[in-house]
């Protein structure tokens, strides 16, 4: 076990019992924190930073449906929007679109019946190409398959935008090249999987690849709500239509600290304004 790991176990179990009284107090009081969690691939094989096995992921699932609400992006919203939130809650999104994921999570997902919403970055899987990050890594990981989006569809999964290219949003300059990642790209997507596309999740999500014109871009578009991923909590009464997420680390012990409530990042992300690019608002949305 790494140090920082180990000096991690030590701060959550030394200040377990602080944290089960302030979730209760936050519970108590319609305040507790409703937590978004993002993976990307679940497999066996070929780990990486963006990869958590099987088995932990099972083991991930079932400790969350022991210890806090389950449930969807829609229901996080509903709760952000009320003003209230009685019991923490989690919902669980997946970026990118990897097949392995087909293999053993998404089954283990429907059967469990935990709601889940799968971003697609829709030219790898029109074109059947791996992504660039992994082909860097000399591990041309499989992408998923059209089929293999329709039937998740069919089956109650709900499937969201990640760009056309999996590009850094924050780093758009003109607005063509916006409307197609954005817009056009999320049309096509709905198409192919013949579900509509509720939401957006900014590839990379980290502050700098977010930006004020995208997100005025997609609630101009109809979209109900876009994600970032730079790790922080939502909370009743913020803006429902972004939704913040955290990175479901493969060890275990950061997830149970994260959804437990760490007191320590119970600010980030609060009050946060999307920052302008050279695309302008009105440029993108008329």
């Amino acid at each position: 076990m790494k140090i920082r790991e180990l000096a991690l176990h030590a701060y959550y179990y030394g200040s377990l019992p602080l944290r089960r009284r302030y979730r209760n107090r936050l519970e108590a009081e319609g305040q507790a924190p409703l937590c978004v969690l993002f993976y990307h691939r679940v497999a066996d094989t070929h780990p990486n930073g963006w990869s958590i096995g099987n088995r932990e992921f099972q083991r991930q699932m079932r400790w969350l449906k022991q210890n806090v609400d389950v449930v969807s992006l829609q229901e996080i919203q509903a709760r952000m929007r009320s003003g209230r939130n009685d019991r923490v809650a989690v919902a669980v999104t997946f970026d990118d679109g990897y097949a392995e994921n087909c293999q053993q999570a998404i089954p283990f997902l429907i059967e469990h019946e935990i709601p889940m919403t799968y971003f697609v970055a829709l030219d790898f899987v029109v074109h059947d190409r791996p992504f660039p990050h992994d082909v860097a890594e000399g591990q041309p990981l499989p992408v998923n398959t059209p089929q293999q989006l329709r039937e998740m569809a069919a089956s109650g999964i709900e499937i969201g935008a990640h760009t056309r290219s999996h590009c850094d949003v924050g780093a758009i300059n003109d607005s063509e090249t916006m409307v197609d990642e954005i817009v056009t790209a999320t049309t096509e997507l709905g198409r192919l999987v013949e579900q509509p596309i509720r939401y957006f999740a900014f590839p990379y999500g980290q502050k700098t690849n977010l930006s004020a014109a995208a997100v005025h871009l997609a609630k101009s578009q109809g979209l109900s709500g876009v994600c970032s991923a730079y790790g922080a909590y939502n909370f009743p009464g913020s803006d429902p239509f972004h939704i913040q997420r955290f990175h479901a680390d493969p060890e275990f012990i950061r997830l149970k600290n994260w959804v437990t409530i760490d007191r320590r990042k119970v600010g980030f992300g609060r009050g946060y304004e999307f920052a302008e690019t050279g695309v302008k608002t009105a440029d993108v949305t008329g």
